[in-house]
């Protein structure tokens, strides 16, 4: 198996130990990777912001590297970015030929969870000893369907203890641009997200989206709450050869504080 990892624009500028840590679960599982060192954004935020014409370049390019890795199939550390390429072939609409190279990589691109388990790896190498809340990121859940996957996944975790949040599917209010057009109902929605973690003795918060993670830490620190984050593929390849140590909270803290 051969497959090109897309580390998406957050993961690659904000949080290069994601991109890490998911390279080294896949080649544990014998998986040959390849880099998308040419891939840029994946387009998603002037399809959000009544652009989607913008998108089409951006398409292509992927489309491009898809075809030139000769990879069978495109791995992300992102249900909202996966979820994006499965739209490629409806905005490419304008250019037949482009839209149907495009739907042949949106049925190979998969979020890491999907990916693993389609192909039978239940069973994680990682190891993180405590408390651990997943949060269902908006586009994983509702676009893509991935809800169960990622808890069996943690559950393999030696030394997790998964706890069920009590409002574990509620938005985190990050929303890409939605955070910057409506800040204050952004940081509102995050503020409740965190509310119903309180109580629940978590000792780290994780998530399938670097965006979601990255919003709801610049919330905790912003309110003086030392609840760590992480990214499944951090704590799936916790304790493999080259992935950073979980948490990185100090890394997360130097980053702007979205919505305030």
């Amino acid at each position: 198996m051969r497959a090109l990892l897309y580390p998406t624009c957050l993961v690659d500028q904000c949080w290069p130990e994601v991109g890490l840590a998911a390279g080294a679960l896949l080649e544990h599982f014998g998986v040959e990777v390849v880099l998308a060192d040419a891939a840029t954004c994946c387009g998603q935020p002037f399809a959000n912001s009544g652009f989607p014409s913008c998108t089409v370049p951006l398409a292509a390019q992927l489309v491009a590297q898809f075809e030139r890795s000769r990879a069978d199939c495109v791995v992300l550390p992102s249900g909202s970015c996966t979820a994006q390429v499965h739209h490629y072939p409806a905005l490419c609409g304008n250019d037949p030929q482009l839209a149907a190279r495009a739907a042949a990589l949106a049925d190979r691109t998969f979020e890491l969870s999907q990916f693993l388990l389609r192909h039978g790896h239940r069973t994680m190498p990682g190891r993180y000893r405590g408390r651990v809340g997943w949060h269902d990121s908006c586009h994983g859940l509702r676009e893509l369907g991935i809800q169960q996957g990622p808890r069996d996944l943690l559950r393999s975790v030696r030394g997790v203890e998964l706890v069920e949040l009590r409002d574990a599917a509620a938005c985190c209010g990050f929303g890409g641009t939605f955070a910057v057009d409506l800040p204050k109902l952004s940081v509102a929605i995050a503020d409740h997200k965190l509310d119903t973690c309180r109580g629940q003795e978590l000792d780290l918060l994780v998530a399938g989206d670097a965006s979601c993670l990255m919003h709801l830490r610049s919330r905790l620190v912003a309110r003086g709450e030392a609840l760590p984050v992480a990214h499944l593929a951090q704590v799936l390849a916790a304790g493999l050869p080259g992935v950073p140590e979980v948490p990185i909270g100090p890394a997360l803290q130097a980053m702007p504080r979205g919505g305030g």
